[in-house]
């Protein structure tokens, strides 16, 4: 039995990483900001698989409860085996919008300054015990333009990269997530319609924490589930940046944008 953190496990990906990791027999940490979520989850899931569920309240845009997460991180009396840096929002604020800064600022601290802090955290403790996992969902949004979103999204690609080769050799295996268009609360709480996509661009997030999960055992350090986001994504990363800058113009005029969300409104995954 291990032992897993989740952060923004409540709903989404996390949820479906909660539930596939409890499944499969391990202790799971949730740690989240929606506290009555938490509750019903752990009341849901310890007696289903017979597993323990910790929670954390904490809102990772801020720095003290992030060190909260961190310190049960390298908690050598309580080891965790595995690390999901999940947690984030849909940012569709525009980059001149004076009104979506706080927005923006707050993307910085949950996807980027969280993800640093977590990952250090984890790889530090897991190194030191010799094994152990980190997880970090990033997107496909990486490899286009979609505003600060594609741009964060890029960080956390290259940053777990970069972890990963700092931790080779280590026993710690480090993957950077970066699924397509999942079947989530993600785009709603982001207040993003997305009706005029086709079905075929579309994961479920059972498959896309399945195939994660699976390219982690394996060693694999870019995780892009499904063969239709691979082959996508293969031909993204070879086509010309003048050509992805046109294709992201066109993706982004496809969507139907409802309203800018405040950081309040800002959902986890």
């Amino acid at each position: 039995m291990s032992s897993c953190l989740v952060t923004g496990g409540t709903s989404g990906i996390g949820r479906e990483f909660v539930t596939q990791l409890a499944a499969r027999g391990d202790d799971v940490i949730i740690a989240a900001r929606d506290a009555d979520r938490m509750a019903a989850i752990k009341a849901e899931i310890e007696p289903r698989y017979g597993v323990s569920v910790e929670t954390i309240h904490a809102d990772l845009a801020v720095r003290s409860d992030v060190d909260i997460v961190a310190a049960r991180l390298e908690d050598t009396a309580r080891p965790v085996d595995l690390l999901v840096n999940n947690a984030g929002f849909g940012l569709h604020a525009k980059i001149l919008d004076p009104q979506g800064l706080a927005l923006q600022e707050r993307a910085f601290d949950v996807m980027c300054k969280a993800v640093l802090i977590l990952s250090a955290a984890a790889g530090r403790a897991m190194s030191a015990r010799g094994h152990g996992g980190i997880i970090n969902v990033a997107s496909s949004s990486a490899w286009i333009n979609t505003g600060n979103y594609s741009a964060i999204k890029a960080w956390v690609l290259t940053f777990t990269e970069g972890l990963a080769n700092e931790l080779h050799g280590s026993g710690v295996k480090v993957e950077a997530l970066c699924p397509g268009w999942v079947h989530t609360e993600f785009h709603e709480r982001a207040h993003v319609t997305a009706t005029r996509l086709p079905e075929i661009v579309w994961t479920d997030a059972a498959t896309v924490v399945r195939e994660s999960l699976e390219d982690l055992h394996r060693g694999k350090v870019v995780s892009v589930p499904t063969a239709r986001w691979k082959a996508a994504i293969a031909v993204a990363g070879t086509a010309p940046r003048s050509t992805m800058r046109w294709l992201s113009r066109n993706l982004t005029s496809s969507r139907d944008k409802i309203d800018v969300p405040t950081p309040g409104q800002a959902g986890e995954r």
